[in-house]
Order: C-alpha cells, then structure tokens, then sequence
C-alpha cells in the first residue's frame, strides 16, 4: 500500500466496504446525535413558551372551568358547622370544632377557589390554536424522550453491531500485523471465532442468573441483544475462515504468526481464561462487557468523534492549514515541532489520539517527507501527532475521567494538561532539533504576507463554523463546550463539507449535493472500520481490567503497611504505564478509576496529581511495545510497506527513531510529572 496513494484527494472510501454500510452508519449516528440534543431542544421550546405566554407553565389549552364555590358567606357556613355539631356518645375523646379552625380552612379554601379561577381566566385569553400546537409539540417531546431513556442502549448496540461486523468483513480489527498467507488468514478467522463464541456463552450464561432475578426483564433484553450480535461476528468469522481471499498465497504458520491475531481476540482470551478458569465465573466476561451499555451515551460519543475525523479526512483543511507554514521553508526537524505543536488542539476535538492518526495522520506524514524528513521521523511525528493534545479541551477522555471520579473537575485537568502539554511539546522540540540538526528555518522572502494570503483560504471555513455553532446556541441554547462538543461537532463538520464540495471539486456531472453525499457517506464508511475496530478494542479492555478488579493485585501492590506516597507513586507510575501499553485508554480509566484510584488517593496522593499523572502514563504507553496503538493505527493510515522501509542504516537512534524518540519525551514527561509535584505536598 503506497503512501501517496492514501494521501492523494480523492472522494471515495479506503475500504471495500458498500456505501449502504455508510449510510446506514450515518443514519444511527445522526439518530443518536438528535436524540442527545432532545434534552436541549425541550428546554429550548420551554424557554420559548414562557418567552411567548407567560405563565406558560401553568397554561392548559384543555382547561375545564372549575367546580369550586366561588361565592361563599363563610360566617353563615362557621354557624352551619357548628350547629350540624352532634356528639358521639362512643367516642370518648368527642369535642365540639373549633369555629376559628373552620373560618381559616374555609378561607384557605375560597382563596385556593379564585385562584383556580383566575388561572382558568388566563387559560381562556391565551389558549389559541398556536398554543394548543405549542403545547402538543412540547410535551410529545417530553412524553418520547421519557419513554425512551433505553433508546440510547439500543442504538449504541446497532451501531457496535454494523461498525464490527464491517470491520470483521474487511479483516480491519487492529492488530500487530496483517495476516501475510492462508494459513495465517485462518488462524485468525479461527480465533475469532472462538473468541465470539466463548463471548456468547458467558452471555447465555448470565441469561441463566438474569432469569431467576425478578425485575431483570431489561436487562435480559440487553443480553439477548448482545448474544445476537456475537451470533452475527460468528457468522461472519466462518463464511471469511472458509472464503479466504485470492490476493492470499499459500503457506504455513511460524512463530510469528501470533501476531495477526486482533488485539481484541488475546484480550478476550486471558480475560475467558481467568473468568472460566481462575475465578469459575462463567458470566464475568458478560458483565464487564455489558458496562459498555451502562456507558452508551460516552461509546457513542467516541463513534461521533470518529465521524468527526473521517468527515476531516473528506474536507481540504488539513491542506489548508499545512500550505499556511510553507512559504516559511521550514527544515524537518523543525516542521516536526510545528506539527506537534498545531495538531494537539485537533487531537482534543476530535476526542481520543487514534482518531486524529486515521483523519489527518496520511497528511502529516505526506508533508513531512516532502520536506526531507526520514521515514522514522516522520512515523514518530505522526504517532505522537495524535497524542499530546488528549490533556487539552475540549478532550472526550477528560470528561469521562471527571464523570467517573468527583473529586477532580474537567476545568482542573484542562487547567494542568495545558502545561503537561507545553512541556511535552517543548521537550519533543528540543530532542528532535538536538538529534536531526539543520533545523534553522530560511523563509523566501516575503513568506509572511504569503502565509497571510493562503490564511485567506481558510476563512470561509471558520465563518461556516462559527454560523454552525450560534445557530445551534440560538435554537437549542446550547453552548460549545467539552460536554456539547461530540454533539456539535459532527454538525459543524458536516457544515463544512457542504462549502469544500465546491465547483473546483465536482466533476462535470456532479452537483455540489452529490458531492456532498458522496464525501459524507465515505466518511460514514470509514467511520465504520474505525468505530468497530476501536469499540471492539475497549470492551475486552474492560474484559480485561476485570481481572485486576477481581483479583488481590491491587491490595498486593498497595498493602495496608504502604505508607508512603513516594513509593505509592514510583508503583502507580509503572502500573500505569504498563496498563497503557496493553489496553485502550478509554477502558483503561474506567479499570483505573474502579481499582486503583481511591486506593492511591487514601495513600496520600492527590487527586487531581493522580490523574493528571494517569493521562501522562496512558500518553506513554500507548506510544510504547509491546502494543503501541498509535504506531499501529500510523502503520494503518500510511501503509505497512512505507513502514517496513523505513531506513535501516545509520546509529541506533536514527534506526529505531520511531520507537524510541517517544519514548525520550514522554519518559521523563511522566517522570516530572509524576514526582514534582510531590514536593509541594508530600514532604
């Protein structure tokens, strides 16, 4: 697979995935997007209705006159009372009622009557066939997104189902590497195999248990649901075992063949081997898998975000914004550091780092060839392209650690991630100019009013944009935020593909709106590969930290007797750092948050330390062996021929560039990080 070709514009999919997939894709997450901003729509039309009629609260277009007495002689009606008085000759404790109780409860009453009246008044000059409209529109709202609080679970279900069954046609689960003969493609259809059926029978077998719990009706639903969409992945692993490609040849397995199996696939394997084998918990797996439903609306979030890179992808900026820094002439190493520095603001809307690899990584590593970088470089560049920028706002993974842990805020992580950033970013500069040299730019002349004249290029976009964001504030009230952002953004996208489908990009029988539908149902479709590969990858991650949640791992790493935090954190340091290496960040903070950060916190750690440290070590290891998601989603994006030729020739560094210049930044990033700050409070 050659670089160029996957960098070069072009509107049309990677993958040989059908546009229906896309499509249909497009349509679940949209869906799921409407359905988020319900909430705020509702607010929105309550905030009209009281604007419009006030009171609207209280109005009621099918009021019925009240049949209270509005007219009454209330010392006429005391007197009644009290002579109606007779005693009862059973009761012992009979009394005659106390005419003053009965006065101020008639009273009570007469003022409760004329204000029933008046509201009936209002009902009457305000219930127009516009407010009977209003009203039935507003509350249908209500009345659905009530009903239907479990809709969320259902579509996140149909949307994991089509993405992983995409990604499970195409062969596109992640793993080290691609199958490379016959033999190698069976192994790893076989297991996958095994692994979806040993997935179906921890599910049926916590059907077994859901079937004697009374009330469980829901969430046995939920179960059968998942047991079907097992039941799908099995289908599909036996038709691709027996129909193995033609582009295949024969061969044998070798000892690397391991390899190709899907991450996803050994972590469901030592996750089933604990849980069936160690602890003889056969529905364990099931369970931990089922936490994804209980957190749909954040999984959900993370397939928009992935929308949010695929349309990207469809779009020019990426271009756009490179041809804004070459009239500058910028030597590598020292484009390295500008690229570093401009995409980690992208890494954090697009959510998570692997998503901004597969949108833009193929552009990255396109200019920084151009400009002499050498292919370990520029791999290095890419990978950690898509990395620093997961501590800055408005980053979805922040949001799910502050969701999940109360003692620490989004506005504090975002606060101190900056500066993590800026001394990564920094530190990576400093390596890089040290390490390539000839890193001294030599800017033509006058290359700032060049750069300020391509800049023209990209206002267009920023106004559609910024139209996109107020007419959402506008009409729904809803303001851009790190809690808004996976809503908004696929609509801003979208805005924006819409302006790059352009005369200059449509063919002499395309209409800008095909143009349109074709870049987003492309985008769609990739989205699929992506979504079922990255969702397939957390839900056995969180298989997976089942083990160190039900094993004494952590009580043996933090005993009773620990009692200082410098030890506690050289611990928390390498535990972490080894959980980022094997799982996907976004199941490794819920494993964290469920294990190890309250034992941490008890030992004297900070909170807000914890976690901030915890993203750092996660930045390192998933740019580390054994795993290294970010090298392998590069190694997606650009091909695994470009990454198998890179040099081989020169010094250790130069030859292993790509692996060990992220480790040489963010090493001793986490080690600051980590141990600095303690000397403020922990001496």
């Amino acid at each position: 697979m050659n670089w160029r070709a996957l960098t070069a514009p072009a509107v049309r999919t990677l993958y040989p995935v059908h546009r229906l997939h896309g499509a249909v894709l497009l349509l679940l997450l949209l869906s799921t997007l409407v359905l988020g901003m319900g909430n705020s729509l509702h607010s929105r039309l309550l905030w009209v209705g009281e604007q419009t009629w006030p009171n609207y609260y209280l109005l009621n277009p099918d009021a019925t006159e009240p049949s209270c007495q509005l007219e009454m002689n209330v010392d006429a009606e005391v007197r009644k009372r009290v002579e109606a008085y007779k005693p009862d000759p059973d009761d012992l404790f009979s009394s005659p009622p106390n005419p003053e109780a009965i006065r101020t409860s008639l009273e009570r009453n007469l003022e409760l009557c004329k204000q029933e009246y008046v509201t009936y008044e209002q009902n009457l000059q305000h219930a127009t066939p516009a407010l009977g409209l209003f009203k039935s529109v507003e509350q249908g709202l209500a009345d659905f997104l009530l009903d239907n609080i479990e809709l969320t679970k259902y579509l996140f279900i149909a949307m994991f189902a089509l993405a992983a069954a995409v990604a499970a046609l195409d062969a596109d689960h992640i793993a080290l590497r691609l199958p490379g003969n016959r033999a190698e493609w069976r192994l790893s259809q076989g297991v996958q195999f095994a692994v979806n059926g040993l997935m179906v029978a921890s599910l049926n077998a916590y059907l077994g248990q859901l079937a004697s719990s009374p009330g469980s009706e829901s969430t046995s639903q939920l179960q059968s649901a998942w047991m079907g969409v097992f039941g799908l992945f099995m289908v599909i692993n036996a038709v691709r075992f027996v129909n193995v490609p033609e582009r295949m040849r024969a061969g044998s397995l070798s000892l690397s063949s391991g390899l190709v199996l899907p991450l996803y696939c050994a972590m469901g394997l030592i996750a089933m081997g604990y849980f069936f084998l160690v602890d003889g918990y056969a529905s364990g797996l099931a369970i931990y898998f089922g936490m994804m439903s209980n957190l749909s609306s954040m999984f959900i979030n993370i397939g928009l975000y992935v929308l949010v890179g695929m349309v990207l992808k469809q779009t020019r900026l990426p271009e756009l914004l490179l041809n804004v820094i070459k009239p500058y002439n910028l030597p590598a190493p020292m484009l390295a550091s500008v690229i570093i520095f401009a995409t980690a603001f992208p890494t954090a809307f697009t959510g998570a780092s692997g998503i901004f690899i597969l949108a833009v990584g193929g552009v990255v590593y396109d200019e920084l060839r151009r400009a002499g970088a050498g292919r370990q470089l520029s791999l290095a560049t890419t990978a950690m392209s898509g990395s620093l920028g997961v501590v800055l706002n408005p980053c979805l993974l922040i949001v799910v650690v502050a969701a999940l842990n109360k003692e620490v805020t989004t506005t504090e992580l975002y606060g101190w991630g900056f500066w993590v950033f800026i001394m990564s970013a920094t530190l990576f500069s400093l390596v890089v100019c040290k390490t390539e040299g000839n890193w001294k730019p030599r800017p033509a002349p006058g290359a700032f009013r060049e750069s300020i004249r391509r800049m023209k290029a990209l206002m267009p976009y920023a106004l559609v944009a910024a139209v996109v964001i107020l007419a959402i504030w506008v009409v729904l009230g809803l303001q851009f935020n790190e809690y808004s952002a996976p809503l908004i953004l696929p609509l801003v996208m979208l805005a924006l593909v819409f302006l790059d489908a352009s005369g200059d990009s449509q063919g002499d029988d395309e209409t800008r709106l095909k143009v349109f539908w074709s870049r987003s149902s492309a985008a769609a479709s990739d989205s699929a590969v992506h979504i079922g590969a990255l969702l397939a990858l957390i839900g056995f991650s969180i298989c997976l930290g089942g083990i160190l949640e039900r094993s004494d791992i952590v009580h043996a790493l933090f005993p009773e007797n620990l009692t200082s935090p410098w030890i506690a954190m050289l611990v928390i340091v390498v535990m972490l750092t080894i959980i980022g290496m094997v799982m996907d960040p976004f199941g490794a903070v819920i494993l964290v948050s469920a294990t190890i950060a309250q034992p941490a916190i008890q030992l004297g750690i900070d909170p807000l330390h914890f976690w901030i440290v915890c993203l750092v070590a996660f930045e390192l290891g998933y740019l580390s062996p054994p795993v290294a998601l970010n090298h392998l989603l590069t190694r997606q994006v650009v091909g695994e021929t470009e990454v198998l030729a890179a040099e081989r020739t020169g010094s250790f560094w130069h030859r292993y560039q790509r692996l060990l210049l992220p480790l040489a930044v963010m090493g001793p990033t986490l080690l600051v990080a980590a141990f600095v700050p303690m000397l403020f409070y922990a001496l």
